[in-house]
């Protein structure tokens, strides 16, 4: 099984849905220890992606309302500067 940081990060909605897929599984009850622990560990791979982006884009949200003009406009996060 490949791990999330083998491949190039899915975007909010697709891991989103992968994480309903990963539960469903395991709610089943069905998958041997190993493949469970091994979900387990992709699920919070995804979790952590998923909020990741949400804070980016909240992040963005706030640059696009605050303008000290009180004018709107839109700059590009930058996730090093904080702006």
């Amino acid at each position: 099984m490949a791990q999330p940081s083998d491949k190039i990060s899915p975007n909010l909605e697709t891991s989103m849905q992968r994480i309903s897929e990963i539960v469903t599984s395991m709610e089943d009850g069905n998958l041997p220890l190993e493949k469970l622990i091994d979900a387990y560990q992709e699920g919070v791979g995804l979790v952590k992606s998923c909020q990741e982006k949400l804070d980016a884009a909240e992040k963005r949200i706030q640059i696009i309302a605050r303008d000290a003009r009180g004018t709107t406009k839109l700059e590009d996060f930058d996730p090093e500067s904080g702006n």
